[in-house]
């Protein structure tokens, strides 16, 4: 509210406390009643022991108290007709409380007609802009601004660097990096925070990281900018880094930061360091909120563990959509349907209204499952009963679902009869149903669609070429590889990472560069002749290339996977689970040889690829060989 001191009430803003200090106004002259006045503003000009006309200390203190234009262009009448607008103050604040209830034409007529203008005339103009989305005529107010003459000060070029953030437009971002430079400005923590936040969300991390790791003075805020422009980049690992720095340096995260630690976990998949982030939430006693439990939900599903998901969703007091959604695609990508299908219907009896991601997730669940009916029956009833219309990731779902059990002629007529648009994910879910059952005239199909969409996207040449060589049609392998080249696309390469005592090791086909590379390949070698005892035979239909079935053994028994397996196997204690990750989905091959692995090891091996988990244990895979 408002503080007594000295019998003078002080009147303070933070928008405008650089121009000066407001005049004080005697403590007598408000009342209780007038301050709780419920309606208009107004009635403290009737009511008031102040002279609007000789005292702008007075409309200073109304200004803000105004609910809407109507009230505050009444006080701009007065304040033209007692001739007050000639105090740069008085006009400032009046600009000031148009632009904030977002009246940018008066605010603008008003501002042309000031007879003088300063530094905050056009800092209130230029945020007025930004905040109203016209980011044309912020940048050309605060062009002249400059012409002005005036300097630029840490209030005004946040404003206009955060437009370049908002539209992603880094050459102009750039552009007022210099002009931050040329004025000085660049150690002060307001601007340079901003920077780093506008590199980060232009997905320039080296930029925003040096210019982080140059700061003086780092808030928690841009410390969060930070670790969550890492995490969406895909640099989850330096995310947690910067996690580990915020401890080390003292400083204590809020909510906000936690969600992007947590996310971080997520997309890395690394099941210790979120076992840490869980007990660092716990000994600072963070409420459970909704988007924090709803983080730590997918967290815990990503890293393997769908269990530790489901105890966090079931201690949370308060869940909205998105939980009830992140639980059930938890138990999706977990190859969990019946339990997801549970849920979804636990769901409903709760009140709660599913939305459209929510049967994303349940027919995803359905997908990878095999519970085609249970899918398709979801599907027929989703807008009449649920009022959701289908869209085309639920169609993408559904192509997927026939796809899989092969029903591909039902697939390819959904596709052919949908009134929604199409898109490369709809195509690409019949793609790959297609590398499942080795039909290769309707993938071609399916590619040629793709190639017109993303003719850019190496990932549908490679997908194509591998059904053409499973089917032995290597004079087709070739051209695609030729085309290819011509449009210098390269494949994805594929990596696989294991966490062992904290620590994230990645591996590569063939790879050599781990320090225990000769000791991982004598244990592979090892291994591979104790599975062949065992009944693993490799299956030599993986190796997509024309040559002899010897080199074609060798190149199986190099994939990442397995080289990130044996080396866990090597350096940690018997019985450990294995936890894997990989950016591709895994091989045929690769699946037969760890459910082998499970059985001769006796290990649990957690593997999560592009497309799901897999759970190995005792020679089975919790997917059913279906996925």
């Amino acid at each position: 509210m408002f503080k007594f001191k000295h019998q003078y009430l002080l009147l303070a803003s933070p928008k405008f406390g650089r121009v000066g200090l407001f005049s004080s106004i005697p403590a007598k002259a408000v009342t209780t009643e007038s301050l709780n006045h419920p309606n208009d503003c107004n009635q403290e000009l009737s009511n008031s022991h102040f002279s609007p006309a000789t005292d702008p200390s007075f409309y200073l203190f109304t200004l803000p108290k105004c609910k809407n234009i109507h009230q505050i262009k009444q006080i701009h009448t007065q304040l033209t007709v007692n001739g007050l607008l000639r105090n740069l103050i008085v006009a400032n604040k009046l600009l000031y409380m148009y632009t904030t209830h977002r009246a940018i034409t008066e605010a603008h007529a008003l501002f042309c007609g000031f007879s003088e203008k300063n530094s905050m005339s056009w800092s209130v103009m230029v945020g007025g802009f930004a905040k109203n989305g016209d980011f044309v005529d912020c940048f050309r107010t605060f062009r002249e601004y400059m012409r002005s003459g005036d300097r630029p000060d840490n209030y005004t070029l946040p404003f206009v660097i955060r437009v370049c953030r908002d539209t992603m437009d880094l050459q102009m971002g750039r552009l007022f990096h210099h002009v931050v430079c040329k004025y000085g400005l660049q150690s002060d923590p307001f601007v340079a925070a901003t920077l780093v936040d506008m590199y980060a969300k232009c997905k320039v991390l080296k930029d925003a990281q040096k210019l982080f790791d140059r700061m003086l003075e780092r808030d928690l805020v841009t410390w969060t900018v930070m670790i969550g422009a890492h995490t969406e980049c895909g640099s989850a690992d330096a995310a947690l880094l910067l996690f580990d720095r915020m401890q080390e340096e003292g400083i204590v995260l809020d909510s906000v930061a936690m969600v992007n630690v947590v996310n971080a976990c997520a997309k890395l998949g690394a099941m210790h360091k979120a076992r840490l982030v869980h007990d660092y939430i716990s000994r600072k006693q963070f409420s459970m909120s909704v988007v924090l439990g709803t983080a730590m939900i997918d967290m815990y599903a990503k890293c393997g563990s769908v269990d530790s998901a489901r105890e966090i969703f079931n201690r949370m007091g308060i869940k909205n959509v998105v939980t009830w959604s992140a639980m059930i695609a938890a138990y999706g990508y977990h190859g969990r349907g019946r339990e997801a299908l549970e849920l979804f219907f636990m769901m409903l009896t709760t009140g709660m209204a599913p939305n459209s991601i929510t049967f994303v997730s349940i027919l995803y669940a359905c997908s990878h499952s095999g519970m085609v009916e249970d899918g398709l029956r979801l599907v027929s009833v989703m807008q009449q009963e649920y009022g959701v219309r289908p869209s085309v990731k639920h169609f993408t779902c559904v192509v997927d679902l026939l796809g899989r059990a092969g029903r591909l002629d039902e697939a390819l007529n959904l596709i052919e009869n949908m009134t929604v648009e199409k898109d490369e994910g709809l195509w690409g879910a019949l793609l790959g149903a297609c590398r499942i059952h080795g039909h290769v005239e309707l993938a071609e199909k399916a590619a040629r669609s793709l190639l017109e969409l993303q003719p850019e996207n190496p990932g549908h040449y490679v997908l194509l070429a591998n059904i053409y060589a499973r089917a032995g049609k290597w004079k087709n392998v070739a051209r695609v590889r030729e085309l290819m080249t011509h449009q210098r696309l390269k494949k994805v390469p594929g990596w696989t990472w294991i966490e062992v005592d904290n620590k994230i090791h990645q591996f590569s086909v063939g790879d050599h560069a781990h320090p225990q590379s000769k000791e991982i390949y004598e244990n592979l070698n090892c291994l591979c002749n104790k599975l062949e005892l065992a009944g693993y035979v490799p299956d030599t239909n993986y190796v997509l290339h024309d040559v002899d079935e010897e080199l074609k053994r060798r190149i199986l028994y190099t994939h990442s996977e397995k080289l990130a397996i044996a080396f866990g196997l090597t350096v940690t204690p018997e019985g450990t689970p294995l936890r894997i990750t990989k950016n591709l989905r895994v091989c045929g091959d690769c699946h037969t040889f760890i459910k082998f692995v499970s059985l001769v090891a006796n290990r649990l091996i957690i593997v999560r690829d592009a497309n799901r988990f897999h759970h190995f244990k005792e020679g089975a895979c919790s997917c059913g060989d279906y996925w």
